[in-house]
């Protein structure tokens, strides 16, 4: 162990070193972190190596000796110091005193007396290889000294009395679903680090178009980590933004290259990582290691199930990951009373590379998927309860997860089955959480792989050719054509499909299949509006499954019995089979079919033509469908809703604009529900026809452009989130429609003139606008007032960013 003391540095009143670069996107931690250290005495900034604990630390420290610390404020690096018992004489040379007194003296004791008087601050960075010793001495030190104040950073907290813990975390990154707009992305704190460190390597560069998507993806993959972003932004010299992308597939080969005159350990990602390693003891390091192959969380049962063995048993498990907790390697977070555990990518990908050195990755993996095939079918049985909203978010929280388990089942030989078996126990997850798309991709794939790799089970074609498909080969079929009907396949396709399926089904005695593609023919008869056809089918599908003893199921056809009654005018049928799945799903908690029915209601409503019952019941459906994300069922809603409102155009206008977002997110069109096509179409003619075509596009725009939260709003005519302005966003679109500038705005409203232009930009967008002036007109028209235009001249001439 290295017994050389620390350089430290003294600060005095401001003697900082002059910042080389500048800090970005920490404004509100830094306002913060003061506000902590004006009232507690020792406040430590934890978080994981590489997120910007000490660049924070001395921002803080250098606004602090301005004002807060007329006796000085004092920096001790102490990265390089090995020996805790040099860190007192470490610390106080840090006072500039280079002779502790006579011989002999007591370091921590000549410190203590040094500070005793002082009102200054201590700043102790780097303590987490030494954080008994900095425990020790911060707590003589602010017993000895009532006028000090410590500030800490360390990958784990000190543990004394009176410690504020801050978390540092990394960086905001641009959100994966929303686009990738320039103003947006630049203002993204991440992504200006990028920038901002690649200009000062390659002079000139700026975030163009070409490069916007690429950028966004790559400090979303490096998980906002300031100094991994820092070392990709430095290889802009020689790469593009999208080829040190597709590199990151080897992140610690390609990130290197940190500041010459930088500590070792900070050159490097892997130096990085290296460090927080060398810390861990030896059950942490194997912890790190196994939990690699989790992804996006686990919790602590799932850890243990994958995890623990002789080698690590449960209890020694438990002190391991609060160990881990601790030291900034693993973060927990509380998700519905539970704790949840996730690592940085970066750190996950370290531990991951380690695992798969000590052959053992193909084994953690088996286990990884077990546990998951466990959870799913667990949720598939306690599906129709009341615990089914809570199953749901289980699997969505799991969903990584599952990805990574069917991603294994489909890269190793002869687990296509097991995979197969995964992908259809949680039956409505697929459909449920509007993953159509997702679910026949590992639908397919699965199912092609174990045809590859069949032993004689039969083939992926149901001909009969090689004898009977086993149940869960058949059950994948029938889902994946479901799904396939669903998103609005060709009718021919399907029914060729399905006619397959039920070969099959037939051929294997696979009684529960081959109701469900009964069901199936039923859904493709509501589509060609066969309403009479696919109700005998629901009827025929249900007693099958009664006989069966599955009620779910059963409640299911009975419930899209009533949905083909309700298309087909025959209200009483409907109403009593909707009353017989309503009393079954309160009786057993469930929520789903519950929702379905509700959607029956309202059909049956809308073809009465009685507008309000029949948005009602489809408002009640959404609320009940929604927590499931069944984009698929909410969208229908929502077509129920808009063509109850058509007496509102501008309302309708968005309404259509919010199915046209459901649709194409769920990777279908008009066409999966094509029973509705010829009223949406109808009801798009009338509409645009009512308002013209440029106040159509624009209110359609508004909808169209929506975050699923404000679609809601629309949908749900919640003023406060139609169209979904903040409070200080209602403010400057007042200001604009006085015909303000942006500087004039920026002045009234005492902020930025960029914050005032980044509102513009903002506003415009989501309310589908295309000009100042527009917006203008659309706050007079909001006011219930006259739509006229600005007051001043020529400002319908000004850009958006004037």
């Amino acid at each position: 162990m290295g017994t050389g003391a620390a350089a430290g540095t003294f600060a005095g009143l401001g003697g900082f070193d002059a910042e080389l670069t500048p800090l970005i996107g920490r404004r509100a931690d830094t306002a913060r972190i003061a506000r902590l250290l004006s009232g507690a005495r020792l406040v430590t900034l934890s978080g994981t190596g590489g997120v910007g604990k000490t660049r924070l630390a001395l921002r803080v420290a250098a606004d602090a000796a301005r004002s807060a610390f007329p006796d000085g404020v004092y920096v001790a690096e102490l990265a390089d110091l090995r020996d805790p018992e040099l860190l007192a004489s470490s610390v106080l040379g840090t006072l500039d005193v280079a002779n502790p007194g006579h011989p002999g003296a007591d370091p921590a004791a000549v410190l203590a007396a040094r500070l005793r008087e002082r009102r200054a601050l201590l700043v102790l960075d780097n303590c987490e290889h030494l954080v008994d010793a900095c425990a020790r001495l911060t707590d003589a030190l602010l017993r000895a000294a009532p006028g000090l104040r410590v500030l800490a950073t360390s990958r784990q907290p000190l543990g004394i009395a009176g410690e504020q813990v801050f978390p540092v975390e990394p960086l905001p990154v641009p959100d994966a679903r929303a686009g990738h707009g320039l103003r947006d992305l630049n203002g993204n704190p991440a992504v200006a680090l990028f920038v901002d460190r690649a200009a000062a390597v390659l002079p000139g560069f700026t975030l163009t178009r070409p490069d916007a998507a690429a950028v966004a993806e790559l400090v979303r993959r490096l998980d906002g980590l300031p100094f991994a972003i820092e070392l990709a932004a430095a290889r802009i010299r020689s790469l593009t933004p999208q080829e040190i992308l597709e590199r990151l597939t080897d992140r610690f080969a390609l990130l290197t290259g940190g500041s010459s005159v930088a500590a070792d350990r900070q050159r490097t990602l892997r130096a990085l990582i290296d460090w927080s390693h060398e810390l861990c003891t030896g059950r942490e390091r194997l912890l790190w290691a196994r939990a690699s192959v989790f992804r996006g969380g686990f919790d602590l049962e799932s850890l243990e199930r994958v995890c623990a063995d002789a080698e690590l048993p449960p209890a020694a498990l438990l002190d391991a990951l609060d160990g881990l907790v601790a030291r900034s390697i693993v973060n927990c977070r509380h998700v519905r009373g539970r704790s949840r555990y996730h690592m940085l990518e970066t750190v996950r990908e370290y531990g991951h590379q380690r695992l798969a050195a000590s052959n053992s990755l193909d084994a953690l993996r088996g286990r990884h998927r077990d546990r998951y095939a466990e959870l799913t079918a667990r949720a598939g049985r306690e599906w129709f309860g009341p615990r089914q909203v809570d199953w749901f978010t289980r699997l969505r929280l799991d969903h990584p997860n599952l990805r990574a388990a069917l991603g294994f089942c489909l890269e190793r030989p002869g687990q296509a089955r097991a995979g197969l078996a995964l992908a259809v126990s949680p039956r409505h997850y697929w459909m449920t959480a509007g993953l159509l798309s997702e679910g026949r991709h590992w639908l397919s794939q699965l199912l092609a792989a174990d045809h590859a790799q069949d032993g004689g089970d039969g083939d992926s074609r149901g001909d009969g050719a090689t004898g009977p498909e086993t149940a869960v080969r058949v059950h994948a079929r029938v889902t994946d054509t479901y799904l396939r009907i669903l998103q609005g396949d060709p009718d021919a396709d399907v029914r060729q499909a399905l006619a397959a399926c039920e070969a099959a089904a037939e051929q294997g005695g696979h009684r529960r299949e081959s109701a469900w593609v009964w069901h199936h023919h039923g859904i493709l008869a509501v589509w060609r509006e066969d309403y009479a056809s696919a109700a005998e089918l629901f009827a025929r599908a249900r007693t099958e499954f009664r006989a069966l003893g599955c009620l779910d199921a059963a409640l299911e056809c009975r419930v899209k019995f009533a949905i083909a009654h309700a298309c087909g005018g025959e209200a009483a049928v409907a109403e009593e089979a909707c009353g017989e799945v309503e009393a079954a799903a309160r009786t057993h908690g469930e929520s789903w079919l519950h929702g379905m029915a509700l959607l029956a209601r309202a059909l049956l409503a809308l073809r009465a033509d009685a507008p309000a019952d029949a948005t009602t019941h489809a408002r009640a459906a959404i609320a009940r469908l929604r927590p499931f994300q069944d984009w698929w069922d909410v969208a229908m809603c929502v077509e129920v809703i808009a063509w109850s409102t058509r007496n509102d155009p501008r309302r309708t206008a968005r309404l259509l604009g919010v199915l046209h977002l459901l649709w194409e997110s769920l990777g279908g069109r008009l066409g999966a529900a094509p029973f509705m096509r010829t009223q949406h179409l109808r009801l798009d003619a009338t509409v645009r026809e009512a308002l013209g075509a440029a106040a159509f596009d624009r209110e359609f725009r508004r909808g169209a452009r929506a975050t699923v939260d404000e679609a809601m709003a629309h949908v749900l005519d919640d003023p406060a989130g139609v169209p979904g302005l903040t409070k200080r966003e209602s403010q400057v679109a007042e200001l604009v429609a006085e015909g303000l500038t942006n500087k004039d705005i920026a002045a009234r409203l005492t902020i930025a003139q960029r914050t005032a232009e980044n509102h513009v930009e903002r506003i415009l967008g989501k309310l589908g606008l295309a000009s100042r002036t527009q917006l203008a007109v659309w706050t007079y028209e909001q006011r219930g007032g006259p739509a006229r235009g600005p007051r001043r001249r020529g400002l319908a001439e000004r850009s958006p960013a004037d």
